[in-house]
């Protein structure tokens, strides 16, 4: 297991960025959560098996379809061990 802190920035609010990426580590069985920065930019941790946290990422640098991803910056941070995946305000 390993946990990761994302910040993606670009066009990412506004386009369902949050929503998108909560099904995604859904579907991955990724925990942790998703917010908007007041800078414009997205805050995610998330962690999970090495193979599942790296699929999120790589989805991360991408997005859903409306966004417009310039640039992700990760970092590793220690376990929470988050009981699921969610999107905080």
């Amino acid at each position: 297991m390993i946990a990761i802190r994302i910040k993606v920035t670009g066009r990412v609010q506004g386009v369902f960025f949050r929503v998108s990426t909560k099904e995604r580590a859904d579907a991955l069985g990724i925990k942790g959560w998703v917010k908007n920065e007041l800078d414009g930019s997205v805050l995610i941790e998330a962690e999970g098996k090495v193979d599942q946290v790296n699929e999120f990422k790589q989805w991360c640098s991408i997005g859903p379809s409306a966004a417009m991803v310039e640039r992700i910056t990760v970092e590793e941070i220690p376990l929470s061990k988050f009981p699921d995946f969610e999107i905080a305000y």
